[in-house]
């Protein structure tokens, strides 16, 4: 792609589109950045930065012409591919792709994308852990947190590129190919904005959509919705499964981890030795593990990456134990799915955090385990109202992170557990689910210090 004097309008001011605009500028482009935020709402910080390097930003809405006469249009993932500028701009035949295409253009070597409602962060870390320890060159990053674009300049012909890509990001593909594409799951998430179940799978199986026969598409063999996706790639299917012994892939094998292809079994480790808790995890291990085989990598250095690999922050994360009650951060539990998954590493005694901005969720399927496994659930932010009206049990209106921790702590008992697992998004009292979930550490550490 030759960016030099082109005119490019990159819309939306957050980390990848702050990303996009400063590597598109090093190639030579004319630069603007368009947000409709206000300049409170973004990333300040960065604007002096995109300034100084002569790109135009534009916040507080977009201007008429902001979208005339661009020759590129890129927007970033939080940007709806339906809004009403990206549309017109499309039909007036101006090219509009995402950062992850944009990256796509410029990535050198193979790219293992992992998709999934759940699991995506810590699949891919620990999929760019065991490649590493495989001795391949690899790379990190997508909505991990490192922008794709930002790995492009770093990656050689023998790069492995390890990226963790969304629905809102496959929205706006064109040409983009992972050697591996994984789907790790699909359970109802993001309908704010998708609108239909049937829409967001649709979005998430165009990670298939460039794949070619030499390629590999590595599948959910207990998850319906995947099992319907192997359909739409043309790629060499393999699966991973913790129920069931698939002809091709990753399972679990009496008490081990194996992988089995044309045939033939080979055995990776011991299940008893992953240090992750839940059965969610394991599948995230399989998903792994595949990848690792399917690039090369014996089983003794899959196997070190795996019992070294230590949990990702917010995502079912051990905080503390104060007067005999765990505490558990699982701020990235921003779905039902991913809260029903926390939950179901807990046989009982939790002590559950639920709220924040609803994103068009069924809170009534959560039922059976809040009766099971639950002592008490502690509502927080806006979604707090529709939640109460949906769930059984005993609830305490909390309103707010802080409220609702105090409450927990004083009543749970010895053996119980505290567990902020919020089935929603952040964003109407914190600026993302990172915020939300170091929030969560400080209160539970403050509860630490007073009981010394």
């Amino acid at each position: 792609m030759e960016l030099t004097n082109k005119r490019v309008l990159v819309v939306g001011l957050g980390r990848s589109g702050v990303a996009s605009a400063l590597f598109l500028k090093s190639h030579g482009a004319r630069v603007t950045v368009s947000d409709s935020k206000s300049e409170d709402q973004l990333l300040r910080e960065e604007i002096p930065r995109l300034l100084d390097q002569g790109i135009g930003v534009e916040t507080g809405g977009h201007g008429e012409r902001t979208f005339q006469n661009q020759d590129l249009i890129v927007v970033s993932p939080g940007v709806p591919v339906d809004a009403e500028p990206i549309t017109q701009a499309r039909a007036l035949g101006q090219q509009v792709i995402g950062e992850i295409e944009l990256a796509a253009q410029f990535l050198q070597g193979r790219i293992v994308a992992i998709t999934g409602s759940n699991g995506k962060t810590t699949t891919t870390t620990l999929t760019g852990d065991l490649l590493k320890a495989g001795g391949l060159n690899t790379l990190v990053g997508g909505n991990i947190g490192t922008p794709a674009i930002s790995l492009a300049e770093q990656s050689m012909p023998e790069t492995v590129t390890v990226l963790e890509v969304s629905s809102f990001q496959l929205e706006a593909i064109h040409t983009f190919r992972p050697k591996i594409a994984v789907v790790l799951n699909v359970t109802p998430d993001h309908l704010d904005r998708h609108r239909t179940f049937a829409a967001y799978v649709d979005a998430k199986a165009r990670i298939f959509e460039n794949q070619q026969g030499d390629d590999f598409a590595v599948l959910n063999a207990d998850d319906p919705t995947c099992v319907e996706l192997a359909n739409r790639t043309p790629a060499q299917v393999f699966w991973f499964s913790r129920k069931k012994e698939p002809e091709q892939g990753a399972h679990v094998l009496a008490k081990d981890i194996a992988f089995q292809r044309d045939g033939s079994s080979v055995t990776i480790m011991p299940v008893s030795e992953i240090p992750l808790k839940g059965a969610h995890n394991l599948e995230n291990v399989l998903a792994a593990v595949a990848c690792g085989v399917l690039l090369g990598c014996d089983a003794t250095a899959i196997r070190g990456a795996v019992r070294n690999f230590k949990a990702v922050e917010h995502r079912l994360e051990y905080v503390a134990t104060i007067r005999g009650v765990e505490y558990y951060n699982d701020s990235k539990a921003t779905n039902v799915d991913a809260t029903i998954k926390a939950l179901e590493s807990f046989p009982s005694g939790v002590h559950l955090i639920l709220g924040g901005k609803d994103k068009g969720s069924d809170y009534t399927v959560l039922n059976d385990l809040l009766r099971q496994r639950v002592k008490r659930v502690y509502t927080i932010g806006a979604a707090a109202e529709k939640i109460q009206s949906q769930i059984a049990g005993e609830v305490v209106p909390s309103g707010t992170l802080e409220k609702a921790v105090k409450q927990a702590s004083s009543a749970a008992q010895p053996g119980d557990v505290v567990l902020l697992a919020p089935a929603c998004a952040s964003f109407d009292q914190f600026q993302n689910y990172e915020h939300r979930g170091r929030v969560f550490k400080e209160l539970v550490r403050g509860l630490q210090d007073s009981n010394q």
